[in-house]
């Protein structure tokens, strides 16, 4: 079967998704549909395949792909097709007859250049919801630059709200653009299933890297659109946010850092034992004098530990949290419960060793009904499902029945 067993009662379980993207964005948008129990068709080029089985995170591969590929590319079907070639193109042209969503996240003119534009599969399949993710809209200036994270985020301007006064941009360290992305784009397409469920009619999402970092931004962009005289002012060294008044930043301690969000100054000056702040009553001064305050805390704070003063100021119902390494987070109490974690395995018979592959990655943050979703189902290796195209034939005519 092409659309392999998926748990009756999972939100998108009979939707078939073909997924044309490559490295993140879609990739993850079609992941997120795969979680919520979409059969999910990942389509690449011969021989060399997504870009992202070579772009390595950290560096690390696992049987001849990217790690950060398994991550993106799990509870997934592959096949291969050259989309310039007429017969392999031909076979596309059916196979989106019968499916219910495609993602792309090619450059814009590219499905256009192929005939696989939203207009011309619309005519093959009018019930067929079609995602589209690009770098920076399908008009304007930066049509055709780059669509890529870092480049995303550095001409939204979001570097200028991260670190102090006296640092560089600062980017944040993670493809911040690309993940909240694939969470819109996954969005519009459910949105468009449901309609499709009222009115039997497919469509088009669209959206880019720029908009999601443009939307990420909407306190900071309405303020300013309403006020011109809100600017970008960054506080000190321990200042956590452009906006907001001390105390919110984090703080060195003896032997680590500790995080506080909004709390009343003179509040914290008395379980600080600090007296110049518990003077502190005007909540303007908060603002006018955040930096030496936040410089007053941390003198404070470094003369114990993190622990030490997460007992006093938890006590207190204080906002404030310890700020995590990687290996101390993935050792916490708190990792743990949450369990966000899963394996998947790729069968010796597929990996290049001759062994079983077992990985840990994370599974999808929802829960349905109570339920954590997971799946064991490995990211495909190039090709791996290629015979089950010719079981197209037989099944376009029942997909096509179910359509109407």
């Amino acid at each position: 079967m092409l659309d392999p067993e998926t748990p009756p009662d999972l939100p998108l379980a009979g939707v078939r998704v073909l997924d044309f993207s490559q490295f993140l964005a879609g990739p993850v948008a079609a992941l997120r549909l795969a979680d919520l129990g979409a059969t999910v068709i990942k389509i690449e080029r011969p021989h060399t395949g997504d870009i992202g089985r070579r772009l390595a995170f950290a560096g690390r591969v696992a049987d001849g792909d990217t790690v950060s590929f398994h991550a993106m590319n799990r509870n997934k079907l592959g096949v291969t097709a050259d989309l310039k070639d007429p017969d392999d193109l031909a076979i596309i042209r059916r196979l989106i007859e019968t499916a219910d969503v495609l993602i792309q996240n090619f450059r814009p003119g590219v499905m256009e250049r192929i005939g696989l534009d939203p207009q011309s599969v619309a005519k093959l399949n009018p019930r067929l919801v079609y995602g589209s993710a690009s770098g920076y809209g399908d008009s304007g200036p930066w049509r055709d630059r780059p669509g890529q994270d870092l480049l995303a985020q550095s001409v939204s301007g979001l570097p200028w709200l991260n670190g102090g006064d006296v640092d560089r941009p600062v980017p944040v360290g993670l493809s911040i653009a690309d993940h909240l992305t694939s969470c819109h784009l996954a969005q519009g397409v459910t949105a468009l299933l449901f309609r499709r469920e009222r009115t039997g009619r497919g469509g088009l999402v669209q959206t880019s890297l720029f908009e999601a970092m443009l939307d990420l931004q909407f306190e900071l962009l309405s303020t300013h659109l309403n006020d011109s005289t809100v600017a970008v002012r960054r506080g000190g060294t321990h200042s956590a946010h452009a906006f907001l008044p001390a105390p919110y930043g984090t703080y060195p301690t003896s032997d680590g850092y500790l995080a506080l969000a909004m709390n009343p100054i003179p509040e914290l000056g008395r379980l600080l034992d600090l007296p110049q702040l518990q003077e502190m009553t005007d909540e303007q001064i908060w603002w006018d004098q955040r930096d030496a305050i936040t410089d007053l805390i941390a003198d404070r704070l470094r003369a114990r530990t993190t622990a030490d003063w997460l007992a006093v100021l938890d006590a207190a119902d204080v906002w404030c949290a310890p700020v995590l390494t990687l290996e101390e987070l993935v050792a916490s109490e708190e990792f743990a419960a949450i369990a966000m974690t899963q394996q998947v395995r790729r069968d010796a018979e597929l990996t290049e060793n001759g062994n079983d592959l077992l990985l840990t990655t994370t599974r999808s943050p929802l829960r349905i009904d109570g339920q954590t979703l997971r799946s064991d189902r490995p990211a495909p290796k190039l090709g791996q499902h290629n015979a089950l195209l010719d079981e197209l034939t037989d099944d376009r005519p029942h997909r096509l029945a179910a359509n109407q």
